[in-house]
């Protein structure tokens, strides 16, 4: 069946008209205050349509079902999110949220190992997992007739996966070679763990997601079945179903493979290690002699979105955007152009997270310009920032440019599932997701100068510089 033409058309109608718009403002240098209000109206109703095509649902057993309709192409995207990632891990066993994930491709009581994968792909499909601090999410993306088999064969491996010690051995030395190739060979990311590790002070977050390499080398089957055993249940699982279905025939498929799995009556409450407060400012030096290009790095411990309450956070987002967002932004003006003391500045905030989470500065100084003066180069430049307040005018072409890409984002069947998800995972309700775009939109001038003095503060910061060796360079 041919899917109805008429919102397609009106969807890339109402993305045309404000990209077009904001292009001819920057061309004739205008402000978007005008334009910004022309297109609410129509932003209003692109909204309103994308809530109405989200239905939420709960199985008998607590888990949550999300259906997202989009019936342009005959595709679906089919993703299971578990509420643990390696934030949820025991002491001690850093790693093993991502070691499970890997060993989920192995034998069921219903496949043979890597059964699953091979079925996907026959059908013309793909799948994946991955493994972050708050989550794991396994997904495949297929022709819509096939969503029911794939739930069959996800359903299956969430209860009755079969290991053998091989498996262990063999996953294992996987795990360890994904870390020695993304890890222990780059500078960047020994840099970044580091970074991370002096951000928090007691929070799991503190420790990297694919784990230390000596509790790595550890793992074994009680670690791994153990994780299994007490997280991998429907209700403390979310579907996530994204393209061109049916609700009521998701749910039918969902009841008769996923509901008939019971909950985990043992399930633990969701209760992490607390960050004390911190007081004082931390630095670290890291010397590598691999490292190409000397940086530095600030990390503020900052607040997530959270349930019912993203206003914080939204005016973040847009603090982020400011400053570091392409190439008109305010770090990238005052260092790269007219100081001329860096080649790369960026900012980047992680809004999206069960619990704090940060905010980052980075810098790459430029020829002859030392890690000294391009800290010093940042710190004048944000404090200017502060007193100067925000461009109105460039505020208001960001919340401009954050309407027409959300509203391009609804044409991605997967980035669409990913953003429901990953939300809901981390804490979030579905009204949230919704509530987002409009949020953004609300957040004034003062609001983000406001938050700003109140979250970036030295004593909550981690002051990092990536460096070579000098020893050994020389």
């Amino acid at each position: 069946m041919i899917p109805p033409m008429k919102p397609v058309i009106r969807r890339i109608t109402r993305a045309t008209a404000i990209v077009a718009a904001l292009a001819a403002l920057d061309s004739a240098g205008l402000t978007a205050s005008g334009l910004v209000q022309g297109a609410q109206a129509q932003d209003t109703a692109a909204q309103s349509d994308a809530s109405d095509m989200v239905t939420s649902f709960v199985l008998d057993n607590g888990m949550q079902v999300v259906v997202i309709e989009d019936h342009r192409a005959p595709v679906v995207q089919h993703m299971v999110w578990y509420r643990a990632g390696s934030a949820d891990e025991p002491v001690g066993q850093s790693g093993v949220a991502h070691f499970l994930e890997h060993l989920l491709f192995k034998a069921t009581d219903k496949l043979e190992a890597g059964e699953l994968s091979a079925t996907v792909a026959a059908n013309g499909g793909r799948d994946n997992a991955f493994t972050s601090y708050d989550y794991t999410a396994y997904f495949q993306r297929v022709a819509a007739d096939r969503l029911g088999l794939m739930m069959q064969m996800e359903s299956d491996r969430m209860v009755n996966i079969r290991l053998t010690e091989q498996d262990i051995e063999t996953e294992r030395e996987v795990i360890l070679e994904e870390r020695n190739q993304r890890t222990d060979s780059e500078p960047r990311a020994l840099f970044r763990e580091q970074l991370n590790a002096a951000q928090y002070l007691n929070h799991r977050y503190g420790q990297p997601i694919i784990g230390w390499r000596h509790e790595m080398e550890e793992l074994d089957m009680a670690d791994a079945l153990s994780f299994y055993g007490t997280y991998y249940a429907p209700n403390n699982a979310i579907l996530v179903v994204s393209g061109d279905v049916d609700p009521e025939e998701v749910r039918r498929l969902a009841e008769e493979t996923y509901g008939q799995i019971p909950a985990n009556p043992d399930l633990p409450e969701r209760v992490r290690s607390k960050e004390p407060p911190q007081t004082a400012a931390r630095r670290i030096v890291f010397k590598d002699p691999r490292v190409a290009q000397p940086f530095v790095q600030r990390s503020y411990l900052a607040p997530e979105r959270d349930k019912g309450a993203q206003e914080r956070a939204a005016a973040l987002y847009l603090l982020a955007e400011l400053l570091g967002g392409g190439s008109t932004s305010y770090l990238t003006n005052a260092l790269q152009f007219d100081q001329q003391v860096a080649v790369y500045t960026g900012v980047f905030y992680s809004d999206v997270s069960l619990d704090d989470t940060t905010f980052d500065f980075l810098v790459v100084p430029g020829a002859d310009v030392s890690l000294e003066e391009a800290e010093a180069a940042l710190d004048a430049t944000f404090t200017r920032f502060l007193e100067d307040g925000v461009d109105e005018a460039q505020l208001e072409r960001i919340k401009l440019q954050l309407r027409a890409a959300e509203i391009y984002a609804r044409d991605n069947v997967d980035g669409i599932a990913n953003r429901y998800g990953r939300a809901l995972a981390s804490g979030l309700t579905v009204e949230d997701v919704q509530a987002w775009p409009r949020i953004l939109q609300s957040i004034t001038a003062d609001e983000i100068i406001a938050v700003a003095r109140e979250v970036l503060r030295p004593e909550v910061s981690v002051t990092g510089w990536m460096m070579r060796d000098e020893e050994v360079s020389q």
